[in-house]
């Protein structure tokens, strides 16, 4: 056997290896949310997910986070003093993310898995350099995607320019998006690819699982069918909606109790 065959076959072999490498990739900074937050995201994505997987956490604070979660910085970025909304998110594009190399599904760690995950590693993306990511639920003709949960490919030099641009252009772009899930979905459709989840797989709590107002006064929220990812957003968060409570006063939440069970 030759020399030239045996590194051929070897870089075959890392190829394979670095192809499926999965990682759950997730932020947290700030004092809003505690560990807690993620260690039960930790828990879910173990009772939820059966292929192989590292979490990490790009936090600020590693203090009271699971041991078998990796923790790193998150990564600087190039940019003036400004209200933050969101932009430390797209640090997950830089061409190299402390060696990790291969499929990445980034989560909120605010979000409640309700059902199994695999398929947001075994969904067939048309383009290699697809992001596969939710789709506004309020106002889907903006083709904007909803950054909770998104897969793309991590550190292997796919969005070479993704982060570069935002930082070169921030000035301009704060002025034409209002958060990061803007500027990705219109970067991507414009450089690269960008696709929706199927519909049914992430669901709003705030607009699928409770009821229209002043339905919501009388009627509990429920899970639709097919989801397996519960997304939060504006002012209610998991605990919140077991108890019940929060929000504005025209969108009373009552107790959801089913969710007790999957927030743990």
């Amino acid at each position: 056997m030759t020399s030239d065959f045996v590194n051929h076959t070897l870089k075959d072999q890392d190829s394979a290896h670095l192809a499926e490498s999965r990682y759950i990739i997730c932020m947290k900074w700030g004092d809003k949310y505690g560990p807690e937050y993620v260690n039960r995201l930790y828990n879910m994505v173990s009772r939820h997910l059966t292929l192989d997987f590292q979490m990490v956490c790009l936090t600020d604070d590693s203090t009271g986070i699971n041991e078998a979660v990796q923790c790193y910085p998150i990564p600087e970025m190039d940019l003036p003093a400004g209200p933050e909304r969101g932009w430390k998110k797209l640090t997950t594009f830089k061409p190299e993310l402390y060696d990790l190399k291969g499929v990445a599904l980034f989560l909120d760690i605010d979000i409640v898995i309700v059902d199994n995950i695999d398929s947001f590693f075994t969904y067939k993306a048309e383009f290699d350099d697809s992001v596969v990511i939710i789709r506004d639920w309020k106002k889907p003709w903006r083709m904007i995607g909803n950054s909770s949960v998104y897969r793309f490919n991590i550190g292997m030099g796919t969005y070479p320019d993704l982060l570069s641009n935002f930082e070169r252009n921030f000035d301009t772009i704060r002025t034409q998006v209002r958060h990061e899930q803007a500027y990705l979905s219109n970067y991507l459709r414009e450089h690269h690819h960008l696709e929706y989840w199927p519909k049914d797989w992430c669901v709003s709590f705030k607009y699928q699982c409770m009821a229209k107002p002043p339905f919501n006064f009388i009627k509990a929220p429920t899970l639709p069918n097919g989801a397996k990812i519960v997304i939060f957003h504006g002012e209610i968060n998991p605990p919140d909606a077991i108890k019940g409570g929060g929000g504005k006063w025209y969108r009373r939440v009552l107790p959801s109790p089913w969710l007790q069970e999957h927030w743990q």
